[in-house]
């Protein structure tokens, strides 16, 4: 089965009570049972639901896994992950991340005796050097938020199985319609489904796929332990956000290549960031793991001051300023003192992240628009 229809059709069970072609809202929190431990599968909706139950079945389907899970949030489904850990672990991780993912590493899971080392991942060797006897897990992203840095996720792939350790890609920038990390040797891909899964800013919500059964027994019991679980309602706007996310990614990915390319020839731009421009350093990379280059662009100004940015910011039109991503409209964010805020000053300025810099999540609106929006903020 194909992509797109996968996103329609991939790991879904009709419902077998009326037909109902579209997944029900079981917006239950308990269930029937004939007798003392017999059921028809379902017993309490922190453990399973079965909205939740197609919703995990569809992700895993278009990534290519064996074990889909949805969890509350982007960051609920990676506090699973870590927790699959032992104090005295260590975990290798891009210096240039979700701020989000930073904080929660640092402030909440270092006092737990788990080790973090925040390196460059465009060259496999900086993560080979930190990787020791404790180390037990390489967290990537690819391409980073906000810098659009593309991780070779089979060299990552190669370096972890050598190790014997695991490796998790957050796919949330890329989508499975463009990357699909299993498929290229990680272990877990992890997910903000909040954004292009979902599609349309109304629903925040996480997923994970894995292969491995074992990996899957485990990160299931910390769903249900302690329960971090979406409600059905969340589950069910999201499957109907995958059935148009092969549409969505397209044109989400021709506009911000039109964009990213207009910013690039403008006079009063310095730098822009897109995974897609054959002068990326790592362009021959992101060519061979991903079918399209996702709708995420940033850049910074010439003048390179905060001051610039803020005015330019504040005078988008379509471009609403707003955090998060992947809806259909278009967003503009100011990664320094919004998503990112919670990294301390000098390691975000060491990847790059300067206050300077705007991120855009292009959306799906007609890119004439969104150009002139563009064009009349910058001035």
């Amino acid at each position: 089965m194909k992509f797109n229809t996968k996103a329609i059709h991939g790991g879904q069970i009709l419902d077998p009570a009326y037909g109902s072609v579209m997944t029900p809202i079981y917006q239950t929190s308990t269930y029937a049972q004939t007798s003392p431990g017999k059921h028809k599968g379902y017993e309490y909706s922190r453990t399973h639901n079965p909205t939740r139950t197609n919703f995990e079945r569809s992700i895993a389907s278009l990534e290519n896994g064996n074990h889909g899970l949805a969890f509350a949030s982007g960051l609920a489904a990676i506090d699973a992950i870590i927790k699959t850990l032992n104090p005295g672990d260590e975990i290798i991780s891009t210096n240039d991340l979700y701020g989000g993912s930073y904080r929660l590493f640092t402030k909440i899971f270092e006092k737990y005796d788990l080790k973090f080392h925040f390196v460059n991942m465009e060259d496999p060797k900086y993560v080979e050097a930190k990787i020791n006897s404790k180390t037990k897990l390489i967290w990537a992203e690819t391409p980073t938020n906000p810098m659009m840095n593309v991780v070779d996720i089979r060299s990552m792939s190669q370096l972890a199985k050598h190790n014997k350790i695991l490796l998790c890609v957050d796919n949330t920038f890329a989508t499975p319609y463009i990357q699909r990390p299993l498929d290229l040797g990680a272990d877990i891909v992890m997910h903000s489904a909040t954004k292009y899964i979902a599609g349309h800013s109304d629903v925040v919500i996480g997923a994970i796929v894995v292969n491995d059964s074992i990996l899957h027994e485990k990160l299931s019991f910390i769903q249900n332990a302690s329960g971090a679980t979406p409600g059905p309602m969340d589950c069910f706007l999201t499957l109907r956000g995958i059935k148009t996310l092969h549409l969505r990614m397209q044109r989400h990915s021709e506009n911000a290549e039109k964009v990213a390319m207009y910013l690039k020839e403008h006079k009063k731009i310095q730098n822009v960031y897109w995974a897609g421009f054959k002068d990326h350093k790592n362009y021959k990379i992101a060519k061979s793991q991903m079918d399209a280059f996702g709708g995420m662009v940033s850049f910074i100004p010439v003048d390179k001051t905060f001051e610039t940015a803020k005015k330019i910011a504040e005078s988008l039109k379509l471009f609403t300023l707003a955090e998060s991503l992947g809806g259909v409209e278009s967003l503009c964010c100011h990664p320094a003192s919004m998503t990112h805020a919670s990294i301390p000053v000098e390691e975000r300025e060491k990847s790059g992240l300067v206050e300077s810099l705007l991120r855009l999540s292009v959306g799906i609106e007609d890119v004439d628009d969104l150009i002139d929006d563009l064009n009349h903020a910058i001035g």
